[in-house]
């Protein structure tokens, strides 16, 4: 039987390599867009996927948009790949800067994650979060996405504890700076040069990732961090 797998930031990066490799071995996706010019553009570049349409710096939408996607009883897997990005020091960052990096990288996935729980549930199945590596320690002009990944980290592991009964496996993965669209992002506002060679390919993450999925039941791989070897 296919598994299905829910996948958060499949247009780009390492969301996109994560739900090709999915795709290519069989398995069925639901993808989640910001708005229906998105969904039918990433249906279309996925055949026989289904589409989530919501914008997820406005979660308090999401239940509407699972309600009405007709989704499957069993879900296997959620993977929240989506994240947004936006530096600077803690005296210059605005309020919004703030609010739109914890509601996109934490609340959403909160929120998503609650509303799929009886779905993966009755699939046994797992909840991986592509955190970052600062989302395990904090650097100047990263306040704000870090506080969003520390949060995302203290999400993954309670909710660890509360679904082991439930037998809904909850994985961490920590990439290390990887040459996706968001690291171009980053190098612009760091003003420095960008040279995707000297990063991780996003496919390396995607592996680890699957990996992490394709675990016999026995054990969980709980936390892995990917770093550069370059």
């Amino acid at each position: 039987m296919r598994q299905v797998h829910v996948v958060t930031g499949a247009g780009s990066g390492i969301g996109q390599v994560i739900a090709q490799r999915l795709a290519e071995r069989g398995d069925r996706l639901v993808l989640v867009a910001r708005d229906e010019a998105r969904a039918q553009e990433l249906a279309a570049r996925h055949p026989g996927s289904l589409t989530i349409a919501a914008d997820l710096a406005h979660p308090g939408h999401l239940a509407d948009a699972v309600a009405a996607a007709d989704l499957p009883d069993r879900v296997d897997s959620l993977i929240h790949a989506a994240g947004i990005v936006r530096l600077g020091p803690v005296a210059d960052l605005a309020l919004d800067d703030w609010t739109r990096q914890l509601t996109v990288n934490l609340a959403a996935p909160a929120e998503l994650t609650r509303l799929l729980l009886p779905r993966l549930r009755a699939a046994r199945g797992q909840v991986l979060f592509i955190n970052s590596g600062a989302g395990l320690s904090a650097h100047p002009d990263w306040s704000a996405y870090a506080a969003s990944k520390h949060g995302l980290k203290a999400l993954a592991d309670a909710l660890r504890g509360e679904e082991r009964a439930n037998g809904v496996r909850i994985t961490s993965v920590y990439p290390g700076r990887t040459a996706t669209p968001m690291q171009e992002l980053v190098h612009r506002q760091e003003g420095r040069t960008y040279d995707p060679s000297k990063f991780i390919d996003p496919a390396s993450v995607a592996t680890a990732v699957l990996t992490a999925l394709d675990l016999p039941r026995d054990a969980v791989i709980s936390d892995v961090t990917v770093r550069p070897d370059l």
